[in-house]
């Protein structure tokens, strides 16, 4: 049966899907939409099932922030092609969207969120059916502080977000979401840094410095010594600032306010580092 241009945008609209799709679904339903709707997402069904085996490693990598609160969503996809794709980057963004307005603080609840009357977990289900690739939400993650920024660097494949513990300038604010997406710390403070991995790295540097011929005796205050040199390059208050090599991270917050901090932050990349 024929169907009208009206009922295929609707239903475009609707799913997210192709308006070839759509008018497919369409004549194939008898003009019934919510059987349209249901063809749609069990093409979608069976090529994510189809695909649960592949590897979707690319995407595209978004974040923002409101008030007090800052987000980073990954979707991810399996072609550089699809991941440069429109609607997906819509996709991604209007999750995003989403989940800042709803405040969402885990995958489940982002997955649930509805919108334009389709759950976040069936409108990838259905653009997946669409573009024949193995979709996922990848990643998600949160902060919340006084203040917080979020950073997308170009390309939408790496992004940060991170929260302060009082009010700050906002160039200021971005220059720390930017040093941690150049710089890629694993913490913020050195008390932060999992013990597992400060165990590894000091039992790396005793073993490099025993490989080098050092003193057995002098092997652990070799290590420490290199330790401290880990903690400068991967503790965000204490690297160098790179717009300004002279001064730590720390000492360019406190040039603003004494008791400036960074409180928390996330970091997703989808780039091989």
């Amino acid at each position: 049966m024929a169907v009208s241009m009206a009922d295929i945008q609707h239903l475009r609209k609707m799913s997210g899907a192709g308006m070839m799709d759509c008018k497919k679904a369409l004549e194939e339903a008898g003009g019934d939409y919510d059987k349209a709707m249901e063809i749609i997402r069990k093409k979608g069904q069976a090529v994510a099932a189809k695909r649960e085996d592949r590897e979707a490693a690319e995407g595209c990598v978004l974040a923002g922030a409101v008030e007090g609160f800052a987000a980073i969503v990954a979707m991810k996809c399996e072609t550089d092609f699809v991941a440069k794709n429109a609607d997906f980057v819509g996709m991604a963004q209007a999750t995003l969207d989403a989940a800042l307005a709803a405040k969402a603080t885990t995958v489940e609840q982002v997955l649930d969120l509805v919108i334009d009357g389709i759950s976040v977990k069936d409108t990838i289900v259905n653009r997946s059916g669409i573009t024949g690739e193995k979709m996922e939400l990848g990643y998600f993650a949160t902060v919340a502080g006084a203040a917080v920024e979020a950073y997308i660097h170009p390309g939408n494949r790496l992004a940060t977000i991170v929260a302060f513990n009082e009010a700050v300038d906002h160039k200021i604010a971005r220059d720390v979401a930017m040093q941690i997406a150049a710089m890629g710390p694993v913490a913020a403070t050195r008390a932060e840094v999992p013990a597992d991995l400060v165990e590894k790295e000091f039992n790396v540097a005793k073993e490099k410095a025993r490989e080098e011929g050092k003193p057995e005796a002098m092997l652990d205050k070799i290590a420490e010594g290199r330790i401290n040199k880990f903690y400068k390059e991967s503790v965000l208050m204490e690297q160098e600032f790179v717009k300004d090599p002279k001064v730590t991270i720390k000492q360019y917050l406190q040039a603003s306010s004494k008791d400036l901090t960074v409180t928390e932050f996330k970091r997703f990349t989808l780039n091989a580092e």
